[in-house]
């Protein structure tokens, strides 16, 4: 319990560091208020006895996005940091045309946010774990369908400057759905790997699905 709380205390403090020379600080204000959010909401989980693979997925998750938003997502300097360690880029080695780290982070999503959605849906709402885990993809699925909302919104209001640069879909008219489409591959892969885990003891187990008529 108190090395979750060391890496949540120290995710906390990434969020002033990454402010540290960086070159976009007005957007960055804008990144990190779901960043904010989703470590207090981390916190508030960790009083309901979060199973260690949802924490895991959910810290990592914050990770990707803390480094994502250093940069805000279009700048992300993984081609700099390959070239370093290879002499080459991915971007060369790809044929990229485009900075592709916010589509990794669309992807993990999907990856890592059906764990915690299945266990919240068991402990919750009784489910077993096939069908916490198919819930669980259309949960991550909805998330997803609401951010894309927001970053319409952000498109609409905010100035054209500013919505590139927090939305970052670099002149692809169809990136919402591509974003979409790796959260939903990200999810798959993850429910075809936990649709057989419970976070939840025997015991507790026989009590969240006492009275279920079916199963999965």
């Amino acid at each position: 319990m108190k090395l979750r709380w060391l890496l949540i205390a120290l995710t906390g403090l990434s969020i002033p560091l990454s402010f540290i020379d960086a070159p976009f600080p007005d957007e960055l204000v804008l990144q990190h208020i779901p960043t904010l959010v989703a470590l207090v909401s981390l916190a508030v989980a960790m009083r309901f006895g979060l199973s260690p693979l949802s924490f895991g997925c959910l810290i990592v998750f914050l990770w990707l996005h803390v480094l994502g938003a250093r940069w805000i997502y279009s700048y992300v300097p993984y081609d700099r940091w390959a070239s370093a360690l290879t002499g080459s880029s991915l971007s060369e080695q790809f044929d990229w045309d485009r900075n592709h780290y916010d589509r990794l982070v669309h992807f993990a999503s999907g990856l890592l946010g059906v764990p915690p959605a299945s266990e919240v849906l068991q402990r919750s709402c009784g489910m077993r774990p096939l069908g916490g885990a198919i819930v669980g993809v259309a949960c991550i699925l909805a998330v997803g369908a609401m951010y894309e909302i927001l970053e319409w919104q952000i498109a609409v209001f905010a100035s054209p400057a500013q919505a590139e640069a927090y939305n970052g879909q670099q002149g692809d008219i169809w990136d919402p759905q591509k974003d979409m489409a790796l959260a939903w591959f990200g999810g798959m892969i993850s429910a075809g790997l936990v649709f057989r885990w419970s976070p939840l003891g025997r015991g507790q187990r026989s009590a969240a699905w006492r009275g279920e008529s079916s199963g999965d």
